[in-house]
C-alpha cells in the first residue's frame, strides 16, 4: 500500500478551490470526477460492505441526527451487546450475500476495556471467515486502539460528521477535536480509517465544502469515505430538516472523488430515499462502495436483492475492498 505522500496526494485544499469545484457546471464536474476515478479504479466495480448494530441505543451523546441517543424520543428499543454467536451468524449471512467487509457498530460514547475484549473476539471470528472487518465504537484510548490492532481489526469508522464550524449545531457532548484525537490514535495504531460525514443537516454550502476539506486535509486520506445523506428519524432534533437537492449530494460525491482519488467513496445512509437513477449518477461521479443489507444500524437500507438488480442493470460487479494501489 503506497503512502499518500509518495503518491503526491494533496492535503492543502482551500475553501475557494473546493467551492469552485462544487459550483462548476454539472457535466464538467462529473467528467472530471469520472476521469480521476478511472485512473485509480475499475469504473464498473463497487465494493460491498454490510453493517450490523452490535449494541443499540442508550447512548449518552446528543447527536442531532441519531435515534440511538438516550436524549431523544425516537421509540428505539435499546439492546445490549449482542452475543458473539449471533454476530458471527450475521457475518456469515452477509458474506453469503456478497459482502466483502463486515462492519460492526456499537452505540457507545467511549467503550470500556472489557467491551473491547468482546469486540476483539467478534473481529477475530469474522476475519476467520475471510472477510475484512470494521468497527465503530465511539472514542478510543491508545490502549484500546492497540488491542483492536492486535486483534486483527482492518478498519475503524469515526466520522467527522460535518464542518468544524457547524459541528456544535449538531453535537454538543463531544468536540470536533475529540474526533480528530480518536482518528489520530487509530492511525498511530496502523488501523485503516473509515471517515466521512453527513449532508442535509441544515448546513451551508461552505459547511459542505469544509467537511470535504477536513477529510482531504487529514495527514493521510481515509481509506474509506462514507458520504451519508441525512435519514430523518421522528423524535430526533433534525427530523424535519429541509431535504437536500439530489444534485447537491451527487456533487459532494464527485468532489470527494477528486479530492481523495485513491479512497473508496461510499454511497452510504439515505439510499432508501434515492432513485436508482440518482444512485447510478453517484457511481458515475466516483462512488465505488455501498452498504448492503436491509438495515444500517437502526435505519432502513435498500434490500439486497434490489441492489443486485441495480448492479445487473448497470453492468456493475462487486469488487474486493482494498485501498487503491
Amino acid at each position: 500500500m503506497s503512502s499518500n505522500s509518495a503518491e503526491n496526494l494533496r492535503h492543502d485544499w482551500q475553501l475557494d478551490e473546493v467551492k469552485a469545484l462544487l459550483e462548476q457546471p454539472f457535466n464538467d464536474l462529473i467528467f472530471q470526477a469520472q476521469a480521476i476515478h478511472r485512473a485509480h479504479f475499475d469504473p464498473n466495480e463497487v465494493q460491498v460492505s454490510s453493517l450490523l448494530s452490535i449494541k443499540t441505543g442508550s447512548c449518552s451523546e446528543d447527536c442531532g441526527y441519531c435515534p440511538q441517543s438516550a436524549r431523544h424520543d425516537s421509540d428505539l428499543t435499546p439492546e445490549a451487546l449482542m452475543p458473539i454467536e449471533e454476530v458471527l451468524k450475521s457475518a456469515k449471512q452477509a458474506k453469503d450475500q456478497g459482502a466483502s467487509r463486515f462492519c460492526m457498530g456499537a452505540a457507545w460514547r467511549s467503550p470500556k476495556d472489557k467491551d473491547i475484549e468482546r469486540v476483539v473476539e467478534m473481529v477475530q471470528g469474522v476475519k476467520a471467515m475471510g472477510m475484512e472487518t470494521c468497527v465503530t465504537l465511539g472514542m478510543l484510548t491508545e490502549k484500546q486502539t492497540k488491542a483492536l490492532k492486535e486483534g486483527g481489526l482492518d478498519y475503524y469508522n469515526h466520522n467527522l460528521d460535518t464542518s468544524e464550524d457547524y459541528y456544535s449545531e449538531v453535537i454538543t457532548t463531544r468536540t470536533y477535536q475529540d474526533r480528530l484525537d480518536t482518528l489520530e490514535r487509530v492511525r498511530d495504531a496502523d488501523i485503516n480509517v473509515c471517515c466521512g460525514g453527513i449532508v442535509g443537516m441544515g448546513e451551508s454550502a461552505d459547511d459542505r465544502a469544509n467537511l470535504l476539506i477536513g477529510l482531504a486535509n487529514l495527514p493521510k486520506h481515509p481509506e474509506s469515505v462514507p458520504i451519508n445523506m441525512l435519514v430523518q428519524v421522528e423524535g430526533t432534533p433534525l427530523a424535519n430538516t429541509e431535504s437536500l437537492d439530489p444534485f447537491t449530494f451527487i456533487r459532494m460525491i464527485a468532489v470527494a472523488r477528486i479530492l481523495m482519488p485513491k479512497s473508496r467513496v461510499r454511497l452510504s445512509a439515505g439510499r432508501t430515499d434515492m432513485s436508482d437513477e440518482m444512485q447510478a449518477f453517484c457511481f458515475f461521479a466516483g462512488a465505488n462502495s455501498i452498504f448492503y443489507g436491509d438495515k444500517l444500524l437502526t435505519t432502513a437500507n435498500p434490500m439486497s436483492n434490489h441492489d443486485l438488480a441495480l448492479f445487473d442493470r448497470l453492468g456493475v460487479r462487486s469488487a474486493g475492498s482494498s485501498y487503491a494501489q
